[in-house]
């Protein structure tokens, strides 16, 4: 496993990459970062791949950009951007979870025919949250991290306090056989570097503030929950209640969709159930339609 920069859509990206073959990206989600793909990295280049996880934008040591765009139009272009400095016009597999999860859908809406198949773990695709979190309290009380990022100066305090205590307490939260300690105290130091909280914070205020979203973009955005044509398979731990959403986003897909349940793991399944995450999806990349 190596690390390499190239520029995308305007932005210095750092990525780790591991194998040759064709391209697999892997997007890391919050609180996180790339080398939370050690496990499938390894994997997907034993299997032939060309396995690549970005840091994505603003996660050091990706750039933060003074007044850069974090919304989910601008993080799909990111994504396709990379793609293409890496593989030019070649079709790709893509892999998401968490924010990861959440670009990945906008990228199979807006951008779905560079796209050959996709496996989206933890997160369930946007508006199936939307529709859920308006009649359910318990998945709202579940997103309350969303809710208290949208306020001013108080996260960032709230966040910074004894050395990053509540990034530890959302991995715990979100899964509770959580032993992961080594990787979050590489994200705590992380988030301690300049930039790198106000640039994950963005990521949530995008989606409710307009002021954060890229106004080029509006077109982009407009298309990022199309119907997904790419095949998709979608995995969630046992103990991640978003696994309970999947059965009823169908709708929102036009072509093949399946979803799964993965015993004893919750929401930071790939690091938590690695082989059993690993053999399901490289046997979804392997299925070509």
């Amino acid at each position: 496993m190596k690390q390499h920069e190239v520029l995308a859509n305007g932005v210095r990206y750092a990525y780790l990459e591991a194998g040759s073959g064709p391209l697999v990206l892997l997007l890391h989600g919050y609180p996180d970062n790339a080398r939370s793909w050690e496990h499938q990295l390894d994997a997907l280049a034993a299997a032939g791949y060309r396995a690549v996880a970005p840091f994505m934008r603003g996660y050091a040591p990706t750039e933060a950009p003074a007044g850069a765009f974090y919304d989910r139009a601008t993080l799909a272009k990111d994504v396709t951007s990379l793609a293409e400095a890496l593989v030019g016009e070649t079709p790709f597999y893509l892999v998401g979870q968490d924010w990861g999860a959440a670009i990945s859908y906008g990228v199979l809406g807006a951008f779905g025919a560079r796209v050959r198949r996709a496996v989206i773990l933890a997160v369930p695709h946007p508006v199936q949250v939307g529709r859920t979190l308006r009649r359910s309290p318990k998945h709202a009380v579940r997103s309350f991290h969303w809710f208290l990022f949208q306020l001013p100066w108080l996260p960032e305090a709230l966040l910074r306090a004894r050395d990053f205590a509540f990034i530890e307490f959302l991995w715990w939260l979100w899964s509770p056989a959580y032993g992961d300690r080594a990787h979050v105290a590489e994200i705590k130091r992380m988030m301690a570097q300049p930039g790198v909280l106000e640039a994950t914070l963005s990521y949530y205020r995008a989606m409710f503030q307009a002021s954060y979203r890229d106004p080029a973009l509006r077109e982009t955005y407009e298309k990022l929950d199309r119907p997904i044509e790419v095949p998709t398979l979608v995995l969630c731990g046992s103990a991640d209640m978003r696994g309970q959403m999947l059965a009823g986003q169908a709708d929102l897909f036009a072509g093949p969709y399946e979803w799964a349940i993965v015993p004893g793991a919750g929401h930071f399944l790939h690091r938590e159930k690695p082989d059993e995450v690993n053999e399901r999806i490289l046997g979804w990349l392997r299925r070509e339609s």
